[in-house]
């Protein structure tokens, strides 16, 4: 691309930082989706343990190349997802509207530096959604078969519609709760969350991988019973460090999920069980960008009181209780059974 023009040279260095960080947990899924095909199964110490073919090579590129476009796309949709909740960093660094923005003011150019940021960081997503679709047809050319390569691009494309349909959904509560009934709240913040995270983070990669490694009906509709619920678990864990989590561990801002509105599974959980005074508290304050740690700390205490945390603490542990259930007989290779285990406990562990 800078054989273009030397000053797209950093698009290419700021999606290569911003790349360069995060758990990578899509990718891992993916690579456990392809490895539970027995047929495929590459060893439970390593990508590249047990190949032992040009076929079976062939296959561990593939699947790299879809765990790869996976964790683009990822980056893609955090870079999208900074602008819309106006967030300044991201992994305990600048996001990118706020690093095109410091470039900006850095280089003296004419115009609004935040302007500048937003409309350069849409271009860097949308950048990195058209790699994560190149790389993925690189996946795609090594599938078991004609049949797996399609259904594998069939979930990928699934994911991507429901991922913005969740993110859309998102931003709609943030607003529109206020003229929604009550009694609906809960139901509405776990539809995001289904559709938002844990279907795109934990059942979709696992999915897309099984499916390229030629996996058959039953198998991925197994997958798809482990990965929904590790899924709502996943991001009920995350909804509270976006709560209560320290910034040193989740690389953004104490109580930032407080500022930007969210209107969580925790928050609707809360608010059926606050008296009028915590409520109109918690209506006042929730969304407010310039919220002071004081603040913060005080819908922190009114949340906990409410009991909130312990339910969502609970619906974890239901959660990952229901996703673990589901491999018990399934077709997923024994080591790879095993070694879902341990990262449900991974990704849901309590680090606040």
């Amino acid at each position: 691309m800078t054989t273009i023009s030397p000053d797209l040279t950093v698009l290419v260095e700021f999606s290569r930082q911003f790349l360069s960080g995060g758990k990578r947990f899509r990718a891992q899924f993916a690579h456990l989706g392809w490895r539970s095909v027995p047929a495929r199964a590459s060893g439970p110490s390593s990508p590249a343990a047990g190949v032992d073919s040009a076929g079976a090579a062939d296959g561990l590129a593939g699947i790299v190349s879809a765990a790869s476009a996976l964790e683009i796309f990822h980056a893609a949709a955090l870079v999208h997802d900074d602008i819309i909740d106006n967030s300044d960093t991201r992994r305990g660094a600048p996001s990118a509207h706020r690093r095109f923005e410091s470039l900006h003011g850095a280089q003296g150019w004419a115009g609004h530096p935040g302007e500048f940021g937003q409309a350069s960081a849409i271009l860097l997503g949308d950048l990195l959604l058209g790699w994560s679709d190149e790389l993925l047809d690189e996946g795609l050319d090594t599938a078991a078969d004609r049949v797996s390569g399609r259904r594998a691009r069939a979930e990928f494309n699934r994911m991507r519609t429901e991922v913005t349909a969740g993110q859309y959904l998102d931003i709609l509560e943030e607003q529109a709760w206020i003229t929604q009934a009550e009694s609906e709240l809960f139901d509405r913040a776990v539809r995001v969350i289904v559709f938002k995270s844990a279907k795109y983070s934990v059942q979709a990669p696992l999915v897309i991988g099984a499916a390229l490694a030629g996996a058959d009906d039953v198998h991925l509709d197994a997958l798809r019973a482990f990965g929904l619920p590790l899924g709502i678990a996943y991001q009920l864990r995350d909804d509270l460090l976006g709560v209560f989590g320290d910034a040193a561990v989740t690389g953004k801002p104490s109580g930032d999920d407080l500022r930007e509105g969210k209107r969580t599974v925790l928050i609707a959980l809360a608010r059926q069980r606050l008296e009028h005074a915590d409520l109109s508290t918690v209506d006042r304050l929730l969304g407010r960008p310039d919220l002071s740690p004081e603040q913060i700390g005080v819908l922190q205490r009114i949340i906990t009181a409410s009991g909130a945390v312990d339910r969502v603490e609970t619906l974890i542990q239901t959660n990952v209780a229901e996703a673990l259930a589901v491999l018990d007989g399934s077709p997923v290779e024994g080591a790879v059974a095993e070694e879902l285990t341990e990262f449900a406990g991974t990704v849901t562990r309590r680090v606040y």
